[in-house]
């Protein structure tokens, strides 16, 4: 299967953040980072006080298959990104600087996000995409269950 052109990207880009109800009240656009070094398959810049948002796609070596999927994804954090705040706000002000339960905080937070975020891009991909394969690049490249455990022997 042939890659989706930019243009046609572009397109779903659009679709999805009218599908999303981010636009007319975000100004947001795509741009592709062509830099073959950039480790990521997408990401987002919001700046919350212009009402602003840049989604970047990686041209030169997308992790993903499927980048509706990604484009998806990344508009899903524009659209929690109130409550991504809120909960960061939180954090920062009930725990102290560089302390055990703060890092915690942080990573159960930041993981919970990515997951929340995931599920939802994948339930709206399903119902209302174009593309509804989902990816699986980035499992590609995991240890499997067993490689995990090699090693350990009987734990008896």
């Amino acid at each position: 299967m042939t890659a989706p052109s930019r243009e046609h990207l572009q397109e779903r880009f659009r679709y999805w953040c009218g599908k999303l109800r981010l636009t007319p009240g975000w100004d947001a656009r795509l741009e592709w980072v062509d830099d073959p070094s950039w480790r990521k398959t997408g990401d987002v810049k919001i700046d919350c006080d212009d009402r602003k948002a840049i989604l970047m796609l990686n041209a030169a070596n997308p992790k993903q298959e499927n980048l509706e999927e990604v484009i998806v994804h990344e508009l899903m954090h524009l659209k929690l990104y109130p409550l991504d705040q809120m909960t960061e706000s939180l954090i920062i002000s009930n725990f102290e600087e560089r302390s055990p339960a703060r890092s915690f905080a942080y990573r159960q937070f930041f993981e919970a996000l990515e997951i929340t975020v995931e599920e939802l891009a994948k339930c709206f991909l399903l119902e209302f995409g174009e593309d509804k394969e989902l990816s699986f690049g980035r499992c590609a490249g995991m240890k499997s269950f067993g490689e995990l455990f090699e090693g350990l022997g009987n734990l008896e």
